[in-house]
């Protein structure tokens, strides 16, 4: 039996002030920090034992997936790092208060922007400030990688070579993977692995640092996926989730 174990990051600044994120490097606050620590508790409480991690190039899922590892003793685990499994990009709406843009545009739209298959928020101009085109970790990607806006389309399309290529290779060499990442590059993967429609996307919401176990036979078929924890508490932060893009 093979097990991928997905996880969001734990709670970031942005998320506590509720601020479009995207590709914006932020940290985890100190309730970030202790979600993943737990996360990591729980995982080695449950007998897992990943032998290969994955996560983007933001710090956020870094730290989350550090504070994981060193819950579970497992620091020395090799790590791969990729801005593939980046959060999708929020364009132009990245740094804006998520319920103060849904008062001015609407819950539906904002919706939109935040959860739907193929609509994209408002572009980036090329060279501003919060461009990817600005920030040297990014001097790898050509004009064309530069993320100035994304759908979950876009995010997925970016983001599946990489997890077919290289992520569900390695998944076939080895028994247990962890992917520490993003509420929206994980939904991708969620998308394909589950064959969820692009309505049923728009409505599934992950929760921070809560791992999301996928069991799959040994010809790569998906056997069983559940979130592990108490169901009552996941459920909560999953509305929480969902609750975060409508105007108060």
């Amino acid at each position: 039996m093979k097990k991928l174990i997905l996880i969001r990051h734990g709670e970031s600044e942005w998320n506590k002030l509720n601020l479009f994120t995207g590709w914006t490097d932020v940290d985890l606050t100190e309730n970030g920090c202790k979600e993943a620590f737990e996360a990591g508790k729980l995982l080695k409480a449950e007998g897992y034992k990943p032998e290969l991690c994955f996560t983007s190039y933001l710090k956020r899922a870094v730290k989350t997936l550090n504070n994981v590892l060193d819950a579970m003793n497992m620091d020395y685990l090799p790590v791969e790092k990729s801005w593939r499994l980046n959060e999708k990009s929020y364009g132009a709406i990245q740094g804006l208060n998520k319920a103060e843009t849904a008062a001015k545009y609407g819950d539906d739209q904002v919706l939109l922007w935040r959860r739907s298959f193929d609509v994209q928020p408002p572009a980036l101009d090329m060279h501003d400030e919060r461009s990817p085109r600005m920030d040297p970790r990014y001097n790898e990607l050509t004009d064309e990688q530069v993320p100035l806006t994304e759908s979950l389309k876009d995010t997925i399309e970016r983001l599946m070579p990489y997890y077919q290529e290289v992520i569900l290779k390695a998944l076939e060499k080895h028994d247990e993977i962890m992917i520490v990442a993003h509420g929206n590059s994980l939904r991708g993967i969620v998308k394909e692995l589950r064959g969820m429609t692009n309505e049923e996307i728009i409505k599934f919401n992950i929760p921070t640092a809560v791992p999301y176990v996928f069991e799959f036979d040994d010809n790569m078929n998906l056997t069983k996926e559940f979130f592990l924890g108490d169901a009552e508490e996941i459920a909560k932060k999953m509305q929480s989730v969902a609750n975060q893009g409508k105007a108060k």
